[in-house]
């Protein structure tokens, strides 16, 4: 994912989840989403390549090493931006639909 390249809803599934519990593993995001181990390590990458979160190395109880992903403002920016046009977008087909059922 490049600076110029939109993310995806998938990318705005993972900032909500890293939001919301900045202690979840990789694993634990893959759990919950149904994505393989693989993609969440790739969409981690791409966020903080572009700067919407950062990743923070911490050591758990089992001592083994663990990370804290926290969003950047410009994470929480993009997240509340992203938000905002998938409910818009979600309104769109929603009105779009309505009208195409009421017209037959």
């Amino acid at each position: 994912m490049s600076n110029d390249k939109q993310i995806n809803e998938d990318d705005l599934k993972v900032l909500h989840l890293v939001h919301n519990n900045p202690k979840i593993s990789q694993r634990g995001i893959a759990q919950k989403m149904g994505f393989s181990l693989g993609k969440v390590n790739y969409c981690i990458k791409a966020l903080t390549e572009v700067g919407f979160i950062k990743c923070k190395t911490f050591l758990n109880h089992k001592n083994k090493a663990g990370y804290l992903y926290l969003l950047t403002p410009k994470g929480v920016s993009e997240k509340t931006a992203l938000t905002k046009r998938f409910l818009e977008n979600k309104q769109l087909e929603y009105e779009k639909l309505y009208n195409y059922f009421n017209e037959q």
